[in-house]
């Protein structure tokens, strides 16, 4: 089965373009999605978290508070590793799991979606790799509008991931997002075409 890395900054637009490609049919499995499976109430990954941070990173009723953890972990590069020790292995297991499935149901193509795939060293596992694109200002006023932060709060997050000039020269293919939603609907149509379908442009 061929795997397809789809990767890019915070708010560069990951998960619009996972969209677009789901609707087009085709398998996306998305880590941000497997990181809030593997920290459900019961998980083994929820509950090494609260051995490692304490309860306050907890909700009243059970659930994982990603704000409170946040606040930890985004400004102490230390607390996000040992975050990562115990969730990229339970989202790299669950992942194996369900690109088995869809392989054996006999799936050509399939996309995992990852915000870190770079930097988790994981770029070898992917037939090849993707990368939905923004400039750095445009990155930042989209951040700050979607999350509330100010511009500190966003510069730091920006800063705690490889820069995207980097992930833009890495990748195979490169979406760009700078523009409107509908020139991006069309820009992944096109992509499509050409490299799933194989259709001649």
């Amino acid at each position: 089965m061929r795997i397809i890395g789809l990767t890019g900054g915070i708010a560069s637009g990951k998960s619009s373009v996972a969209q677009l490609l789901e609707r087009l049919g085709a398998a996306v499995v998305d880590a941000d999605r497997l990181a809030r499976e593997v920290v459900q109430p019961g998980q083994e990954a929820l509950a090494a978290i609260v051995a490692a941070f304490g309860t306050g990173i907890l909700n009243s009723d059970g659930t994982l508070n990603r704000a409170a953890l946040g606040q930890i972990v985004f400004g102490d590069p230390q607390a996000r590793r040992t975050l990562e020790s115990i969730t990229h292995p339970a989202i790299k297991k669950l992942a194996r799991e369900k690109l088995d499935r869809l392989e054996e149901a006999g799936v050509e193509t399939a996309f995992y979606v990852a915000p870190l795939l770079f930097e988790a060293g994981t770029a070898a596992r992917f037939s090849e790799i993707w990368v939905v694109y923004l400039d750095r200002e445009t990155q930042l006023d989209r951040l700050m509008a979607r999350d509330g932060l100010d511009r500190e709060q966003a510069q730091a997050r920006i800063a705690s991931q490889m820069p995207m000039e980097e992930k833009k020269r890495l990748g195979q293919l490169v979406i760009d997002n700078a523009g409107t939603r509908e020139e991006l609907e069309a820009q992944v149509l096109r992509i499509w075409r050409r490299e799933i379908l194989k259709e001649n442009n």
